[in-house]
């Protein structure tokens, strides 16, 4: 009995461990999306003060190039972020699943049990 109580730990464990990963990964996204919006602001005010909003313009701004490159990678690394969610998400499904504690097999005694009552309504029932 000792050694299921011990795998139930270890399952509720690495359930908690893919909680935090979870929980990490999530607050990384929303980190990453508030930092794009953020250059996103900047972009558009670099092109504002310069007046010059064509990226291919020989006159655009550096800095907003630089910017609005930062921001692209930003959001292709949110988009791999997402998909590393969803299967830490499913991973962490899989695990409670497991972890949540199953009914107990009947011992031997209780089953005997459930047997004597029941042979007596039988017999009634004749």
């Amino acid at each position: 009995m000792k050694s299921r109580e011990a795998a139930l730990r270890l399952k509720r464990f690495e359930a908690d461990e893919k909680s935090r990963k979870v929980h990490g990964l999530e607050q990384m996204i929303r980190d990453f999306e508030v930092m794009a919006v953020d250059l996103e602001r900047q972009v558009q005010g670099e092109e504002d003060r310069t007046g010059v909003k064509d990226a291919h313009h020989f006159a655009y701004s550096t800095f907003a190039k630089a910017a609005s490159q930062r921001r692209d990678k930003l959001r292709a690394s949110i988009d791999d972020l997402k998909v590393k969610l969803d299967d830490a998400m499913r991973e962490r499904d899989e695990v409670l699943a497991e972890a949540s504690p199953e009914p107990q097999p009947e011992t031997r005694e209780v089953a005997r049990s459930r047997r004597r009552v029941d042979r007596p309504a039988v017999a009634m029932a004749r």
